[in-house]
């Protein structure tokens, strides 16, 4: 059969949920190749388990289809698609010995009973279990019952795996072991595995094509060097491995500025662009402090096993190094980064965006606190009556349900307080990267909009925090 054939494609795949109106899923496109080992990646509650769920028909899209094999099975139940999963958990039946747990399924279809046979003992060889049969599932490690549940799925013969962080509930040093031996199952079996996970370790060390995902939506998908080495967003490069992440400006030909100094680079965008650089802690090198495109004093020694992890303070920068040569707290160093480990990405535009209201009263609100402007400076040509209605050109009353002013603010316009009732909004830190001199926030709200936030402080993920937004900052515009 053509490997080179697409076995299931997810075509604009959108997943909302109607009790809470939360977009799990958002915009979803991919195209998974025959016999690919394929990652969904990404923190909790970024949608990867959901779209699993949908390739399962656990799950019903509420936009977009699933094609398999070139044909739709959007609305196909599970127990018709050629796909098995397996879970964190295993599921396994622990009245039912490990024979009776991999046949179950077989048995379900009237399978013959010698051919069951043969196929128990096939599977069970393969996941390295020969003479397990009679053996309780209680009396088994977790990693033999991960065995087990890999087992049941493939004895079923599916053209697509799928597994949902199958390997959560094993220590470290077992996991490592299983993420080896999927691989080679995989290499050996040739049907396409589709992975979730959030350790990124894993998707690097067994995927051929990994899907990073981020809050519903794909950030970049590739093969685990592109995906290490050419990060295409921020949320990627910190995401992906350890980076220092810099805001800059390109000052010529191959040439950008950043963490106060100016490199050469191998990435070229015009002269005046706002740009945003990445650089791995293990492509920075230690000089002498005379010799280093930057210098600074290091702050803290870490010692890691096969490197030390050496924080350098530059400035109001923080550099990440990791070296087989140790430093002392208080040395002054110098550092050079290599033109080609440098990696130049264009500014993200990080500007929040929401829109306000216009009540009964002619005030402009958001969130039921009023906005204390002036609405006659932002609708063109409108007025107030000696009665406080906000009139139009004509002198007609305006609509104000069908007005929208959308107010814009910059991530470091806001600031951030542990006094919820101060605020504009209020809501949680779902995600934050450190930008070498300030920490970007994401705070997720009841609202459903989500803020972003620069900060010199340091908060922690899932703190519960009061957005104070200043009015002299806020930028409004009118949109119908």
């Amino acid at each position: 059969m053509n490997k080179d054939r697409n076995i299931i494609e997810l075509k604009h795949i959108k997943k909302v949920f109607d009790d809470n109106g939360f977009t799990a899923v958002s915009d979803f496109n991919l195209a998974v190749k025959r016999g690919e080992f394929v990652t969904f990646l990404g923190p909790s509650g970024c949608g990867k388990t959901t779209t699993l769920r949908m390739i399962a028909g656990f799950e019903v899209p509420t936009e977009g289809e699933i094609l398999l094999n070139g044909e739709d099975i959007t609305k196909l139940p599970p127990h018709k698609r050629p796909i098995n999963t397996v879970f964190q958990r295993y599921a396994l039946f622990p009245h039912m010995n490990v024979y009776e747990n991999i046949s179950f399924g077989l048995k379900q279809k009237k399978m013959d009973k010698n051919l069951i046979g043969k196929k128990v003992k096939k599977v069970l060889e393969l996941v390295d279990l020969e003479g397990f049969e009679s053996r309780r599932i209680g009396t088994l490690s977790g990693g033999q019952q991960q065995r087990v549940a890999i087992a049941r799925a493939l004895v079923n013969e599916p053209e697509i795996l799928l597994l949902d962080e199958p390997l959560g509930a094993l220590d470290l040093k077992m996991r490592k072991e299983m993420q080896l031996e999927l691989k080679a199952m995989h290499d050996e079996l040739g049907i396409t595995f589709i992975y979730v996970t959030h350790d990124q370790e894993e998707a690097l060390t067994m995927s051929d094509k990994i899907v990073v995902m981020s809050e519903g939506t794909i950030q970049q998908i590739g093969t685990p060097e592109d995906i290490y080495n050419e990060p295409a967003t921020v949320f990627v490069a910190d995401f992906i491995g350890d980076s220092n992440i810099f805001n800059g400006i390109m000052t010529g030909k191959l040439k950008a500025r950043f963490c106060g100094a100016e490199f050469d680079c191998v990435d070229d965008f015009k002269e005046g662009t706002h740009i945003t650089a990445v650089v791995r802690p293990e492509d920075v090198i230690f000089t002498e402090p005379a010799e280093g495109t930057i210098r600074g004093t290091v702050t803290s020694v870490i010692f890691k096993g096969i490197h030390y992890e050496i924080t350098v303070e530059s400035g109001k920068n923080e550099i990440v190094v990791q070296t087989v040569h140790s430093s002392k707290v208080g040395d002054r160093v110098g550092m050079r980064v290599d033109p080609d480990n440098i990696h130049i990405m264009i500014a993200e535009d990080n500007t929040n965006f929401f829109p306000a209201t216009i009540n009964a009263d002619h005030k402009l609100e958001y969130n039921d606190k009023i906005l204390d402007v002036d609405l006659t400076k932002i609708i063109h040509g409108s007025h107030l009556s000696d009665d406080g209605r906000l009139l139009d050109i004509n002198g007609d009353e305006i609509d104000r349900r069908r007005t929208r002013i959308m107010v814009s603010i910059q991530p470091q316009q806001i600031t951030m307080t542990d006094e919820i009732e101060e605020g504009l909004v209020d809501g949680y830190i779902s995600n934050l990267i450190y930008k070498g001199d300030h920490y970007s926030y994401v705070i997720h709200t009841d609202l459903e909009q989500d803020f972003v936030v620069d900060d010199e402080y340091l908060w922690n993920m899932d703190d519960h925090v009061g957005l104070i937004m200043p009015l002299d900052k806020m930028k409004f515009s009118l949109r119908k």
